[in-house]
């Protein structure tokens, strides 16, 4: 990275691999995530929902499942498990998902198969937590599994996979008195939605850099600029991104800078100094430091007003424990890729300017940190959404389902898109989706 080059491999045209070299000034990583494990076998066989590829790859397994299914030839017993739909996971992707597989079922599909009885047709959720979109309100959480109930969704909780095969789905309960017993469900589809982990690029990157000591992510400054990276090169925004959270990590640092009289002590006056400098390196420590006065009289154990080093040390830790990482959501990528954007225009108009005055760390003078704004979370349930906007709780059938796509339709980057997406669903209103296969 000190050479700014960019190591790509591709094929030649006689098919050959072979590696070249791209120059960059700035490099952005922003490749996104792969599905943790959890170290559950048989993952081979598992569908993921990442890219459009992968949606193609569901929609036609879907599909195919149904023609199979519908054969004169296919047993009962392989009818049943072709026609069984398991989802891991019951965040977001999974309940969507769910939820897409159930009305894609019932309002499409089922026109074209009509030796397939509605009944034949069985969606699970396998959820590790007591209550799916845990992370949402109870209200919202508990309106979601009322729905999947009237639509006899199979929501199963308080469970985990703990191996897949290419025909069945083995996943164990325990009991209130601890007993543990292993079930099984036949199926020949399974989509597996049970949290992040780095894909093999951002593994490589986070291993040829120092500093880098994150498990699921590429660890960046409050600038997104890629720690152990040349300063002001390499940022890395998205799922494969994660925002540094340790601010006793950078304890000898705020020290040098607070420690006016340089006696190894901070007294008051010094540590409202250095609460300052941790706000402007970790802008998300910020709701944590309200309260200065009573954070230092509570760590000055010995009363004698100032903070030793081993106190400090102790005061920041726990902070930085309270301080919770940004979600992998497109919300908080999509407010990163803007606050770049404007960044790299700032940069472009005035960079050449204070580099001629041999101004510091560029990023810092021409925009502030990143600061994540919580603008919501929303899901889709099948033909109803639910809205978690922080203390506000929306949920419902008709009304809340188009207050959800009007939220995605206004996402659209031009008039163009917004104009395909509302006439795709005029489209599916009227004569239903398209079955064609893709």
């Amino acid at each position: 990275m000190s050479e700014r080059l960019l190591e790509v491999e591709t094929m030649s045209s006689t098919g050959d691999p072979q590696r070249i070299y791209l120059p960059y000034d700035k490099l952005i990583i922003a490749c996104g995530s792969s599905s943790s494990t959890h170290g559950v076998p048989g993952l081979e066989h598992c569908f993921q929902l990442k890219t459009i590829s992968d949606a193609q790859a569901i929609r036609r397994r879907v599909m195919d499942n149904f023609e199979t299914a519908s054969l004169p030839t296919t047993t009962p017993e392989e009818r049943k498990r072709l026609l069984s739909f398991v989802v891991c996971g019951g965040g977001p992707t999974g309940v969507e998902t769910a939820a897409e597989i159930y009305d894609f079922c019932q309002e499409d599909i089922m026109n074209y198969y009509p030796k397939i009885c509605r009944e034949e047709v069985s969606i699970h959720v396998i959820q590790s937590r007591e209550h799916i979109l845990n992370t949402y309100s109870e209200a919202i959480s508990k309106y979601a599994e009322d729905k999947f109930r009237r639509d006899h969704v199979d929501l199963i909780t308080s469970a985990r996979v703990s191996a897949v095969y290419p025909d069945h789905v083995v996943y164990s309960t325990r009991s209130p008195d601890g007993t543990i017993t292993q079930h099984t469900i036949p199926t020949n589809f399974v989509l597996w939605s049970t949290g992040i982990a780095m894909n093999p690029f951002t593994r490589r990157v986070s291993s040829l850099l120092p500093n880098q000591v994150h498990k699921r992510a590429i660890e960046v400054d409050a600038h997104l600029r890629v720690k152990g990276a040349p300063l002001g090169d390499v940022y890395a925004i998205g799922d494969c991104a994660t925002i540094e959270t340790s601010i006793v990590s950078h304890l000898l640092e705020l020290v040098d800078e607070a420690d006016k009289d340089k006696n190894g002590k901070i007294d008051f006056d010094e540590w409202e100094i250095m609460v300052s400098r941790i706000k402007q390196r970790i802008p998300m420590a910020g709701a944590h430091l309200s309260k200065v006065r009573t954070l230092f009289d509570l760590y000055d154990s010995d009363a004698d007003n100032s903070l030793t080093l081993n106190e400090l040390a102790m005061l920041l830790q726990e902070i930085g424990n309270k301080i919770t990482a940004l979600p992998a959501t497109a919300q908080v990528a999509s407010q990163q890729g803007k606050y770049l954007g404007k960044k790299f225009t700032q940069l472009a108009r005035k960079g050449d300017v204070l580099a001629a005055n041999d101004v510091g760390a560029l990023d810092e003078v021409v925009s502030p940190p990143f600061r994540y704004a919580h603008l919501g979370s929303l899901a889709y349930i099948g033909n109803a959404a639910v809205f978690d906007l922080g203390g506000l709780s929306f949920m419902g059938g008709l009304v809340a389902m188009y207050a959800w796509r009007s939220v995605y339709w206004s996402e659209q980057v031009s008039a163009r898109t917004r104009a395909l997406l509302m006439i795709d669903w005029i489209i599916r209103g009227v004569w239903g989706r398209d079955l064609s296969k893709l």
